[in-house]
């Protein structure tokens, strides 16, 4: 009895003594909470922006563009012109974002300003349609570049294609999974490989005319297009290259300092993108006449092949790295808006868990994977992008609508970073022009499909999250309880 009273008290005295020094040692890290942390600064923004944007946009959607212009000169205008407008919409987000600092994109500032109905639609549809499918058109991207060096002269089956696509989009999720900063390192490693290319193919181009090639730069406007669905439809593949401007308001809540970070990534990465874009574009036009960029399988690698013999191999294998780059910097948002619906409640719940381990919202994460792999199936990329610029800019023009109303409806609300009003009504005035100009000239089934899925999520919002009947939360409870256990997560903290 005298040994183990011995023993007991020197046990104790030793956690004593441990617990002094831990109290001593400032050294010693303290236990954090289960919230996702501040670890985006300046430069991770800049990156996820730029290395967002710059995917497989601008080695696709030349084709596109031109198609739906029909001449050089409108062509470079498109490109041009959505660099303004992604500018402008960008500005507004700004505004937004620094006004309100919650993650999540465009809904927390639809919920603030039309109410949950309106939010709600918005994360339906985002979250089930427009990021899984957005993230699979560029794991698709990435795949049919990284199998074509195999397939020469002939193009990579199918299967093999979309095989390497659902490997790229579950390395992707793994790395988000596993922690913020791999992630973020992730995206800067990408980023900086993509503008290294983008570099070479317009050093290229700018040699290239100052040694004369310039035949397809002269009379540029002849036989243009003047469609007004056309040009429509030429825009949105232009803007879906720009797309990923408004990615930083996602994560407005793991940025570092938003009220200064968030603007100033904004005006720095945007318009270095444009500049970028419009360059490679007349880089193309160097060495191909619009016959043969349409014909092209693959502009980047058609040019690369023209111009940088024996090093043409460059250009596909960085392609790689943009789109790997672009689909990680997509898998990031996707799943914060899907963490902060769910949080809301617009989601089950398990989808606003976070590992306490690594600090990420792995449901969430793994939940818009899947979705992901799912979008892979279908094979028209082309009927993807339409179906996914078509709902987005419905989105994006009511956020913009957003910031008009609040003008006038929140008026005590501090706003860091203030846009001229003709900013949010040009945003309004073109996304109104973008979502009807195509169904006006080319009516399509696609676009109705779009709208009733859209409002088919109705019928979820009203038993389950307006009304919230008893009988959901004893079916959810037991299934949220074994994927918590599953996937050990827990639901996040709150926090001031």
């Amino acid at each position: 009895m005298g040994e183990t009273r011995e023993k007991r008290n020197s046990q104790n005295g030793s956690l004593s003594q441990h617990s002094r020094d831990s109290e001593m040692n400032p050294n010693e890290k303290e236990p954090k909470a289960a919230v996702l942390h501040k670890n985006v600064g300046l430069i991770s923004g800049i990156s996820l922006i730029v290395g967002t944007m710059i995917g497989s946009g601008i080695f696709i959607s030349p084709k596109a563009v031109l198609e739906g212009t029909g001449a050089v000169g409108p062509c470079l205008c498109v490109w041009a012109a959505c660099g303004v407008l992604a500018t402008l919409g960008a500005l507004c987000y700004a505004e937004l974002g620094t006004m309100i600092t919650k993650s999540g994109g465009e809904y927390p500032y639809l919920m603030e300003g039309f109410g949950p109905i309106v939010g709600y639609l918005y994360t339906w549809t985002t979250v089930i349609v427009l990021k899984p499918s957005s993230f699979a058109i560029i794991a698709l991207s990435c795949a049919e570049y990284t199998t074509a060096p195999f397939y020469p002269g002939c193009t990579p089956p199918p299967v093999t294609v979309k095989c390497l696509a659902a490997v790229a989009i579950l390395l992707i999720v793994l790395v988000n999974c596993l922690s913020v900063k791999l992630a973020s390192y992730v995206q800067n490693f990408f980023t900086a490989a993509k503008l290294l290319i983008i570099i070479i193919i317009v050093v290229a181009g700018i040699v290239l005319l100052a040694q004369g090639n310039t035949q397809n730069l002269k009379d540029t406007f002849k036989g243009a297009s003047t469609s007004f669905g056309s040009i429509g439809l030429a825009f949105y593949n232009g803007l879906w290259a720009y797309d990923g401007w408004n990615q930083l308001n996602f994560i407005t809540e793991e940025l570092k300092n938003p009220y200064r970070n968030l603007p100033l990534a904004i005006v720095i990465g945007i318009p270095m993108v444009t500049v970028c874009y419009v360059l490679v574009n007349i880089a193309y036009f160097t060495v191909m006449t619009p016959s043969e960029l349409l014909n092209s399988p693959a502009v980047a690698v058609t040019f690369g092949d023209r111009v940088l013999y024996p090093l043409s191999w460059l250009v596909p294998l960085f392609v790689v790295f943009s789109t790997f780059g672009a689909a990680n910097g997509s898998c990031f948002t996707a799943g914060r808006l899907t963490y902060v619906a769910g949080r809301e409640g617009h989601m089950v719940k398990i989808l606003s868990y976070i590992s306490p381990k690594y600090y990420t919202p792995s449901p969430a994460l793994i939940f818009n994977g899947i979705l992901g792999i799912i979008y892979i199936l279908p094979a028209d990329i082309n009927t993807l992008i339409n179906y996914f610029s078509f709902a987005q800019w419905i989105f994006y023009g009511l956020t913009a609508l957003v910031l008009i109303v609040m003008r006038f409806t929140r008026k005590d609300l501090h706003r860091p970073v203030k846009v001229p009003l003709i900013i949010p009504a040009l945003v309004v005035i073109v996304s109104c022009y973008l979502v009807l100009a195509p169904i006006i000239d080319q009516p399509a089934w696609e676009y109705l499909y779009c709208a009733i899925f859209m409002f088919s999520g109705l019928l979820l919002y009203y038993p389950f999250v307006y009304h919230k009947f008893g009988w959901t939360r004893r079916v959810m409870r037991p299934i949220t309880m074994h994927l918590q256990l599953l996937m050990e997560v827990v639901p996040p903290e709150k926090t001031e």
